[in-house]
């Protein structure tokens, strides 16, 4: 009745009928699907929101992930392992991404070995008395 009332073929002149037509036609939606009334019930206007944006199923998920312990538990599991401090402190602990580590003062080439070398200290090693084996 109220859709008709305010329909905007029936009140030409007055301009916040389309409007209110809108809302009319929203509320309507949202009381014959009965997926959309529940989450409605339970969350009110946000929860049609999220439902938009992130699907009905997953509505429940996001208010729970949303609440003040789940954020607290993510700050403590995160503090705990080591995954903020690259972030925040700086303080690595050999256990993230090594950003914050410190860098060897020789450059990688010096640990190249040509294969010669290695022949040649073979040979030295032998002609000293063998090769040690621990």
């Amino acid at each position: 009745k109220l859709a008709l009332k305010h329909h905007p073929d029936k009140n030409p002149d007055d301009p916040g009928a389309a409007e209110k037509f809108k809302e009319i036609n929203n509320a309507h939606t949202i009381l014959t699907d009965t997926s959309k009334r529940n989450i409605y019930d339970k969350y009110g206007s946000l929860g049609l929101y999220v439902a938009e944006q992130f699907g009905d199923e997953n509505v429940n998920t996001y208010f729970m992930l949303s609440s003040w312990w789940a954020k607290t538990l993510f700050v403590i599991i995160g503090l705990l392992t080591g995954c903020y401090f690259c972030c925040c402190l700086c303080c690595c602990c050999n256990c993230c991404c090594g950003r914050c580590w410190t860098k060897s003062s020789m450059p990688e080439e010096d640990f190249y070995v040509s294969p010669e070398d290695l022949e040649e200290q073979i040979k030295t090693d032998i002609a000293k008395g063998g090769v040690r084996r621990e």
